[in-house]
């Protein structure tokens, strides 16, 4: 699930670069919204590590290193590494 948090991350992205186009004089607003993205991104990765690690603890297998699917912006699956 780490893939939709990281594609709900690229989609607000783009929405603040709008949100900055069409009112640069809320830019504070613009960059702690993208900081707060960034951070669940990051929360996300960790705990997919987390995850991972327990796995291994508990069945001895490595699925760090597996092709996961990822999720596009709009949703749709594609191949990732």
């Amino acid at each position: 699930m780490d893939s939709i948090v990281d594609a709900q991350n690229r989609d607000a992205f783009s929405r603040v670069q709008d949100f900055i186009r069409r009112d640069p004089g809320r830019l504070d607003a613009a960059i702690s919204i993208l900081s707060v993205s960034r951070y669940l991104e990051r929360i996300a990765d960790h705990a997919t590590n987390i995850g991972e690690d327990v796995i291994y603890m508990l069945e001895g297998e490595i699925i760090r290193h597996r092709m996961k699917k990822q999720i596009g912006p709009t949703g749709e699956e594609k191949e990732g590494t």
